[in-house]
Parts: structure tokens; C-alpha cells; sequence
């Protein structure tokens, strides 16, 4: 068990009036204790509380059919698939007082609860520990570089394979044994290989689509690595750019730029946004630029707090994600180009060195 984060858990809930909760997002328990099972239909949950004498309350509720878990948390509880689960869920809780639930809890678990008392009253109180993980720890940080490593090692894979005639599901089938050649475990997403117009849809799957010289290219991929995520977009050209596909790519890369050059501690989320969010709209193309410049992200590929127009917060030292501008022209092409970075001191981190200079293949 992580007592560090799980003290951080329940500072951020004593913030918010609560001091008890009940977390089921199975990665968020991974992340405080250190056991992880995908429970599928079944329950699965940590129950946290502060006591009035100041102590800890952390308590895993897992079925038998589960991996033994008594090494990972002080108290287990275990159950049965001919048990209920929730009486035993109940009989903890404290009914006087109310229950923080994360966005993981179910109707089905909820309501049951709320049908048995366990608490005075419930309240959505996911933040308290997605805060907590949106602050990566130098252990964190120092995975998240490493996922990024082999990230940035692996585009170069990815630019070799493109020649005439290759398909978009070919290159992306064999980019996972490339990743595992490389030291990650798995992708964090499907990757997206798009050619030509396909790249007009943000999140094109790769199909038979071939490659014909003259079509830009986009790869959005990402690693895992010690269970921590990457992610990157690059584009390229084949063939001699025409005037038009550098004027689109010259004006993402430079609201990629421009907004990775203001993040520091006190900037908004909002504010990066628009910086990147004028450079296109300036250039006449900002009704192309249809989704959020960005998203945190960490043990999961994307994590609550987005970097767009609506999120007036702060960056804080630790927090990473990422800054992703697009143009997308439907029928035509579509280019984004994307880092991650992590908040600094005094500005930030950029953890994908891939360069963003244009670069030609099949020239």
C-alpha cells in the first residue's frame, strides 16, 4: 500500500467535507496499493476513511475468484459470488456521515447502498484521488520519460516502414513487437496510421488504405511502460510538399510551439489552449481545429483534466500531458503534431525529442 498517496487521497477528501470514500476504478486501486485484477461484472473496491483519532482506514473488498491480496492492503475482505458484497461494504461505512464514491461506482452497486443507509448522504467525489494521480511523483516522472524514450525511438521504426503501396494496417500490426523490441510492454492506445485524406478523421483506424508518393502520413501511437503511457503524433510528407500541405503544417507546428513556450505554474489550462487555439484560427483554418489541444495523462492513457478552452485551473508542478493542435480538411489531409511535457519550477518539460522540423520520405 502507498501510504503517501493514500494520505493525499484523504487530505483532498477532508478538503471537500468528506473523510470516507469508496474507490472502484480498479487502476486507481492499482495506483494506492499496488494490486490489480479487472473484476469484470464483479465488485471491487477500496474503502478510505480518517477516523476522529486521526487514523487510517484503507480496507479491499475483492471476490475469492480474485488474486490474494492480503500482501497489498492492511485490511481484505473477502467474498463469494453467492455473497452480497454490499452488506459487508455497509457495515464499515460510517451512516452518519456522508460517502465520497469515485465515477466508477456503478447504479447497480450505488443504489443498493443507498438502499442499505451505509451513509447520510453520497457524493461524486472522483477528484480526490484523480488529483492526487494528476501529480506524478519523480518515480512517475521518471517512467513517463521512459515510455516517452521508447516512444520517440519507435517513430523512427515507423518512418522506415512507409514506401509506396504499404498499407496503413500493415505498418500499425507490427509496431507492438517493435515496442516490446524496445522495452515497453504494450501499446497505451490503437495506433492510428492514416494516409492522405484518411487523416482528416482525428481518430482514423488503420485499414487497407495505400500509400501513394504525394500523401502526408500521420502516426499517433503510444507504449506502455511499467505501466505507464506515451503518446505521440508526428506527420510526414512523401514526395515534394506542395504549397498548400506546408501552410497547414508550419501552422500546427507552430501552435505546437507556441503553447508548449507559455506552460509553467499559474498559467491555465485555458490559456495554453488559446495560445495554440489563435495561431490557427489566425491562419484562417480554426473551424478545422475540432478537438481540445490536449490531455493529462499517466497509469492511464487519458486522465480527467483536459487542456481546453473550459479548464480556468492552474498547471501545478508534476502534472503531464499533452499538447496536440490539428487541421483537419475533410477530403484532403489532416496534420497534428503532438508532445507530452511535465510541469516544472519554471516551465516545463518536454518529453518527446522526435523533431518537428518537416521531413520528407520517398524523396
Amino acid at each position: 500500500m502507498n501510504e503517501s498517496r493514500i494520505k493525499r487521497v484523504i487530505d483532498r477528501l477532508e478538503g471537500t467535507g468528506l473523510h470516507q470514500m469508496l474507490v472502484c476504478d480498479p487502476v486507481s486501486i492499482w495506483y494506492l496499493t499496488g494490486y490489480y485484477t479487472e473484476p469484470f461484472e464483479r465488485f471491487l473496491a477500496l474503502y478510505l476513511a480518517k477516523r476522529s483519532d486521526g487514523s487510517t482506514v484503507a480496507t479491499l473488498f475483492c471476490n475469492r475468484l480474485f488474486p490474494d491480496a492480503s500482501g497489498y492492503c492492511p485490511q481484505v475482505v473477502v467474498f463469494s459470488d453467492t455473497d452480497d458484497p454490499l452488506p459487508l461494504v455497509a457495515k464499515l461505512c460510517d451512516h452518519d456521515a456522508p460517502l465520497g464514491v469515485d465515477k466508477d461506482l456503478t447504479a447497480r452497486w450505488l443504489l443498493p447502498l443507498m438502499d442499505l443507509g451505509a451513509a447520510s448522504r453520497f457524493k461524486l467525489a472522483s477528484e480526490a484521488v484523480d488529483g492526487t494521480r494528476s501529480i506524478k511523483d519523480e518515480q512517475e516522472r521518471a517512467l513517463m520519460r521512459e515510455a516517452s524514450r521508447i516512444n520517440d525511438e519507435a517513430m523512427k521504426w515507423l518512418a522506415a516502414q512507409v514506401r509506396e503501396g504499404v498499407t496503413e494496417e500493415e505498418i500499425a500490426s507490427g509496431l507492438l513487437a517493435e515496442y516490446q523490441r524496445l522495452g515497453a510492454q504494450d501499446h497505451s492506445f490503437a495506433p492510428i496510421v492514416s494516409f492522405g485524406a484518411n487523416a482528416a478523421d482525428p481518430h482514423h483506424e488503420p485499414d487497407d488504405t495505400m500509400l501513394h508518393t504525394g500523401d502526408m502520413v500521420l502516426f499517433d501511437v503510444g507504449c506502455k511502460y511499467e505501466n505507464y503511457c506515451s503518446d505521440m503524433t508526428r506527420t510526414f510528407f512523401t514526395g515534394e510538399p506542395t504549397e498548400h500541405q506546408l501552410e497547414i503544417y508550419e501552422t500546427v507546428r507552430r501552435a505546437n510551439e507556441a503553447a508548449e513556450a507559455i506552460i509553467k505554474p499559474g498559467v491555465t489550462f485555458a490559456e495554453i489552449d488559446r495560445t495554440a487555439r489563435s495561431i490557427i484560427e489566425q491562419a484562417g483554418y480554426g473551424e478545422y481545429f475540432t478537438h481540445r489541444l490536449g490531455h493529462q495523462i499517466g497509469i492511464s492513457e487519458h486522465e480527467p483534466g483536459d487542456v481546453s478552452s473550459s479548464h480556468d485551473e492552474p498547471v501545478q508542478v508534476g502534472q503531464c500531458f499533452s499538447i496536440e493542435p490539428g487541421i483537419y480538411l475533410p477530403g484532403d489531409l489532416g496534420v497534428r503534431i503532438e508532445d507530452l511535457v511535465i510541469v516544472t519550477e519554471d516551465g516545463c518539460e518536454i518529453l518527446n525529442h522526435y523533431p518537428h522540423e518537416v521531413c520528407v520520405l520517398l524523396a
